[in-house]
């Protein structure tokens, strides 16, 4: 079993580790990131690295494909959109991690899909012919996409069931101790107030650049 963690330059550490953490352990997996090309892959901080084991060219059928978002970005990675749409029909699974649904969307594989991504991707995501929900995992055939960036663990426990059935997915869980219970109740738009929401877009800023919708995309 093939699992294939995109990198590209800027990408958001949290949301590739978490679903690393989860997935690497559970025996038979290979799990490998991939890269443009193979080496160093810088995240959006500039101050973390991972490693890309194999480039794009050299990952052509995973059974398992997860895409992370990042902030930073100028423009859309075209070596990873085109990655996508020619592996996606192959896959058992892709998946995405907050806005590495917006890498999805612009490869076709959302196209009139109910998606997720981070909040502050909502248009984007819909531009590119997904329809957005707020829910933290939505699962679409063999699409799955995750909200903003700690949902990635979410994202991969789902997976794991779906996989191997809740027993795996809940014994993962339990040797992560991932229980979660957070010190505030801010971690959607929604609970939020106004005002953070408004600071926190700010920061976060409109995204990258969107290539224009393909005709028909990948499914």
């Amino acid at each position: 079993m093939q699992i294939a963690l995109a990198l590209y330059p800027k990408f958001t550490m949290l949301d590739i580790v978490g679903p690393f953490q989860i997935l690497a352990d559970v025996p038979g997996h290979e799990v490998v990131f991939v890269a443009a090309e193979a080496g160093p892959v810088v995240d959006h901080t500039g101050r973390a690295t991972l490693i890309a084991e194999k480039s794009f060219a050299e990952v052509r059928d995973p059974d398992v494909v997860v895409v992370p978002g990042g902030l930073g970005d100028t423009e859309l990675q075209p070596e990873l959109v085109e990655w996508l749409r020619a592996v996606h029909p192959m896959t058992t699974w892709t998946t995405s991690v907050c806005t590495g649904a917006v890498y999805l969307a612009a490869a076709g594989i959302l196209d009139g899909l109910d998606a997720t991504t981070h909040w502050a991707r909502e248009h984007a995501l819909e531009q590119l012919g997904a329809h957005y929900t707020t829910e933290r995992v939505v699962e679409r055939g063999k699409v799955i996409t995750a909200a903003g960036v700690s949902s990635g663990i979410d994202m991969a426990l789902v997976l794991l069931d779906r996989m191997y059935g809740p027993e795996m997915a809940q014994m993962i869980q339990l040797a992560v101790e991932y229980d979660p219970q957070p010190p505030f109740d801010t971690g959607a738009p929604a609970k939020a107030p106004a005002a953070l929401v408004d600071v926190v877009r700010q920061l976060i800023g409109e995204g990258p650049a969107l290539p224009a919708p393909t005709a028909g995309g990948a499914r």
